[in-house]
This record gives structure tokens, sequence and C-alpha cells, in this order.
């Protein structure tokens, strides 16, 4: 087992780890910016390093100054969490080159997988069904609407190396595809260092439903069943939920064989995710994979009791996994607060918080990395915490949520707890009536 591990990441996710690891005796390196200086998981780790100004560019996607931390600490494995540098081929590379085990997927497999054309390649292979598309990724923005016309509109051209809605836009006409065209490049640049694009047939009215899934370094892998993402605003996800209320028993099985079939067909190591849209015939197509741990993880955590921060670090350690599949006893749903304002079309408000009071009770968890007097930066992503609730069924954890949510307070900032409230009332969302554009006609009521 490792001795010691540097958490090449911030916020919740960070503090998330270093919890885990201390629970499993391993020392905690945390890196920060000078924007992060006061955070939580600064002052929890064993040990922290200051890896430059508050641009992630100079800080957090600084590769020579996390591997300088790594020297200094002498840590001898590096986790990446979720964003940032946690898909960066480049960056395994180095890991693996230094000796620094990289906890994820090795740099071949993340090649192979984390890059969406090579994902979707690898699917085709392995017999499973993808959106029709670019075979490879897009040279010039002619050839874009090349196969735009050839696939029929509308469409969506995304970021190889993109997550969280990054570098992704969906265009309905030709005219649109230019000026859309050099905003996700420009997007993906920025957010990825990486502006390499390609394009798919935009599918409507799709549910947005992943497997989770997790693998040694012996070729076993198991499935955790699946979450539903379905409702997201411009490709963020707001609201995941574990079962799908959309999902069969069958269905189930088809979608975890064919996510289990990808990560074997490459020997896949460590936690991921396979991506799917599934449309309301429930024909599923490959979306894309995400070869590291999710924003949503804690709700597969609460329905099937399974710490995968813990079984990702033993499956890096070289510890086989049990191989058998996992399936919900419980039902989760997870909320994403976000400093934003939801009456002013979601607009980022960073600030001081004056004053934080977490819900708590039987089956109520919170992950987050904030507290009172702490300042939400504008530097990075807008989410403050993760409310997530378990209980029996889909309506008792709906009723826990509501509850949660009125004792959720959070002053000095807008947040979307407001948001949240109103969605657990409304009619289509209790009945498990929606899909990914489920919030293009849903309106906030006046304060």
């Amino acid at each position: 087992m490792f001795k010691k591990i540097l958490i090449a990441n911030r916020g919740e996710i960070a503090l998330r780890i270093i919890r885990t690891c201390r629970e499993m005796g391993i020392q905690t390196v945390s890196v920060y910016s000078t924007a992060d200086k006061d955070s939580l998981h600064v002052r929890f780790a064993d040990e922290s390093v200051c890896i430059g100004p508050p641009s992630s560019t100079e800080s957090y996607l600084n590769i020579p100054r996390i591997m300088a931390a790594v020297e200094i600490t002498n840590a001898d494995a590096i986790h990446p969490g979720y964003g940032f540098l946690a898909e960066n081929i480049e960056f395994a590379k180095i890991c693996e080159q230094y000796g620094v085990k990289f906890i994820g997927p090795t740099s071949k497999q993340m090649a192979k997988m984390g890059d969406k054309i090579s994902a979707k390649n690898t699917m085709i292979k392995a017999g499973v069904p993808v959106v029709p598309g670019s075979e490879g990724l897009l040279k010039s923005v002619k050839q874009g609407i090349k196969i735009a016309k050839e696939i029929g509109y509308p469409v969506i051209i995304k970021a190889t190396a993109g997550g969280g809605g990054k570098g992704m836009r969906i265009i309905w006409k030709e005219d649109e595809f230019e000026k859309a065209w050099h905003d996700a490049r420009q997007e993906s640049k920025a957010a990825f260092a990486n502006d390499g694009m390609y394009i798919e047939k935009f599918v409507e009215e799709p549910r947005h439903i992943e497997i989770q899934i997790i693998g040694d370094q012996y070729g076993n892998v198991c499935h955790l069943s699946e979450r539903d993402c379905s409702i997201q605003r411009r490709h963020q996800k707001l609201v995941e939920e574990a079962p799908s209320p959309f999902m069969t028993d069958e269905l189930r099985k088809k979608m975890g064989a064919a996510a289990k079939a990808a990560a074997k067909s490459i020997s896949y190591e460590g936690v991921g995710t396979v991506e799917f849209l599934v449309d309301k015939h429930r024909n599923f197509y490959f979306m894309e994979m995400n070869t590291r741990i999710q924003v949503e993880h804690p709700v597969t955590e609460e329905v099937v009791d399974y710490d995968l921060i813990k079984e990702q670090i033993k499956a890096a350690a070289g510890i086989a996994i049990s191989g058998v599949d996992y399936f919900p006893q419980m039902h989760a749903i997870e909320c994403r607060i976000n400093a934003e304002d939801v009456y002013n079309d979601f607009r980022p408000s960073p600030g001081t918080i004056q004053f934080l009071h977490l819900p708590k009770g039987h089956g109520i968890r919170v992950d987050t990395a904030a507290y009172s007097g702490y300042t939400i930066s504008p530097y990075y992503d807008s989410m403050i915490a993760k409310l997530i609730c378990r209980a029996r069924t889909r309506e008792e954890c709906i009723q826990k949520l509501s509850r949660a949510l009125d004792e959720f307070y959070i002053e000095g900032i807008h947040t979307t707890i407001p948001f949240h409230k109103e969605l657990m009332k409304n009619e289509k969302f209790l009945s498990g009536d929606f899909n990914t554009g489920f919030l293009d006609d849903f309106k906030m009521p006046e304060k």
C-alpha cells in the first residue's frame, strides 16, 4: 500500500480523498494556489505545498510544479480527483516515467478510453451502439460542416479531452457552425490545454445514464449499476440519482454488460464511468467514458454501500477486486449546490460565506469544503457542496431532500438551493418524466 499520496486537486474532492486516506493510514499532501491558502484541504492534509497563483494554468494545471511538490514531499502516488489533470494523458505518462503511481488508468488505457474518439472506436469494436458522427478529430471547420450535412442537423461538437459541459456546443443549422466551432475550441483549450474536436448527431430528448465500473490490474471488472444524470443545464449536471426511474432490470443488465465489455477490452484499471444516451424507446448509445472518479460518485456509494475512493486506491496498489457486480439496494439523489444566482440566469456568485448551516439527520450526506467565512473564488468551478439523500424509495428520498434543503442555509452569496427546492415540487420530476432537455422549459417563480 502507498505510504504518501499527493492530491493534485482542491475543494471537496481533495477533502474527500484526504478522509479516506486517513482511514487507510496513508499520509497525504495537498497542493494549493494562493487563492486556496485558507481551504480545508490545506488544513487537513498532513503536508501542503503552494504551487502558484490563482490561475489554474499556473497552479492546478501546472505539471512541473505538481511534480516538484511530489519530489519535495517524497510522495509515492498521485490522486488527481476529477477535472484539472485527472484525464491528462501526458500527466499520467510523466508519473509513470518518474515512478510515481497515478491513481487511475495507465496512460495507454487513458489514451484509448479517456480520449473521446479512441473510446468511441473501442466501443465499436466491443459491439456497443454509438451515435453517428466523425470517425476521428475534425481537421477544420469545413470538414465539420460537411459531416453535419451528411448526418443531418442538429449536431453536437465536443472536445475530445472535455468534461463538465466544457468545449461542447449544440448546432441546429449551418450558419451557426463556424461561431460554435471557434467558441468550443477556445473554451476547451483554456480548460484542458487541448482544442481537439469531434462531431456527433445530436440525439433529441434522451436520458443521460451512466454506468459506474471498476477494474483491477488482473483483468477483473465489475459494474456498480447506473446513475441518471438527465437533469442538467448547458450540459452541466445539477442532479443525479440511482437507480434511474427510467431503468428496467433488462436494460440495466444490457448496459452493465456493455460497460464491462468496453473496460475488459483494454484491461481497464481503476474507477471509471461509461456514459450513454438512452432514447425514449430505451435504445442506448455510447457517449463517452470518464477515466476518473466522478463528481456524483457518492450517489453510487450510498445505494450499494461501497467506498469508491478506497477501492480506487486499493486497485492502484495492486489489490484485486471481487469482480462481483453491484445492484441498488436503496435510492439516492444528489443535488449540486453551486454559487450561482438562479433568478438571474444562473449567474456566478463568488464571495464570502457569512453563515453556513448544513442539514443533518438519517440518510443525509453533505460533501463540502466550505465553512462560515470561506470565500468562494471566481477562479474555479462554482460548486460549493453536494447534498446526497438516501432512502428506501424514490418518494421517501425526495421527501428527505426537501426537508434537508429547507435546513440548508448559506448566507452572503447566491446559491442553487432555491432551484432544487422548486425541482422537488415539480410534477414531471416527481413522476420521473424528464430528459436532458427538461430544464429548457423549467421556469423559476419570482421571489
